[in-house]
């Protein structure tokens, strides 16, 4: 344990932003060194460890007296909220740059690694509430065209818990979540993962609350203004995955591109 905590105390950015199973693999301690060091500290279990290396992380936004349009280059000011052109002039510069940023780091970002879980998966369930509603939509629509079993979580009918409760075993978790986090993505998120079900999450950050014990993480930054999130960036990069699993279909002979139109 204290050759574990020595670790622990060199790798901090590892620790707030890993699994504890990416942790062991990279440290070559087991699991269970590190559980039990949390727990001789005085925590609970290592997710309450793991707080305490991820909440320097978290940053703080400063309210700003002006409409702005943020993304991940910076500011653009609107200056007057009445003219619309400039206000469209503001929010095309912002996911212009958005897209360029996200397209600087494509490769950071395990694409190919969620393609292979999304093909290896009995069914795909996606959920995405709120703002993240209209993605979720749209994967499950592309991922349905590239013929693979894809079912959307809506919460329309019947509770979001009983619907992640139909899933079975070798069935995948595409989580969506943008701030301020919906809450019933991050409880539905936290009952596929306690189920056993491997989790995709496509979120802002490493420490979302939806990316605990996540199989693959994908983050994006999109555009803001005053509150209103753009979708230019996320909906790239489900298009990429969703483009990146057809042509891997077709070089299987399981898909004829020509006829997806989507």
């Amino acid at each position: 344990m204290l050759e574990a905590g020595a670790w622990v105390l060199d790798n901090q950015r590892i620790v707030a932003l890993e699994t504890l199973s990416v942790m062991t693999r990279k440290s070559k301690f087991t699991p269970s060194i590190f559980v039990r060091l949390a727990k001789a500290m005085g925590f609970v279990g290592f997710s309450d460890m793991q707080k305490l290396f991820r909440a320097p992380l978290h940053e703080v936004y400063p309210v700003s007296l002006s409409e702005r349009i943020s993304h991940s280059q910076g500011d653009e000011v609107v200056h007057d909220p009445a003219d619309m052109r400039a206000i469209g002039q503001s929010f095309c510069r912002a996911n212009s740059a958005t897209l360029a940023h996200l397209g600087g780091r494509l490769d950071e970002l395990p694409l190919d690694a969620a393609i292979d879980r999304i093909t290896a998966a009995r069914t795909v369930h996606l959920i995405g509430l709120d703002r993240s509603f209209p993605v979720a939509s749209y994967f499950a629509y592309a991922l349905r065209r590239a013929r693979v079993q894809a079912i959307q979580i809506t919460g329309m009918g019947s509770l979001v818990s009983d619907q992640v409760a139909v899933m079975q075993s070798g069935d995948l978790l595409i989580s969506f979540s943008f701030p301020p986090y919906a809450q019933a993505t991050i409880d539905a998120t936290a009952l596929a993962r306690a189920a056993g079900h491997e989790v995709i999450a496509i979120t802002d950050s490493p420490v979302s609350p939806i990316t605990e014990g996540a199989a693959e993480v994908l983050t994006v930054d999109d555009a803001e203004l005053h509150g209103f999130r753009s979708l230019t960036g996320v909906m790239s990069l489900v298009q990429t995955l969703a483009i990146g699993l057809a042509y891997r279909c077709r070089d299987r002979g399981d898909l004829d591109l020509d006829l997806i139109n989507a």
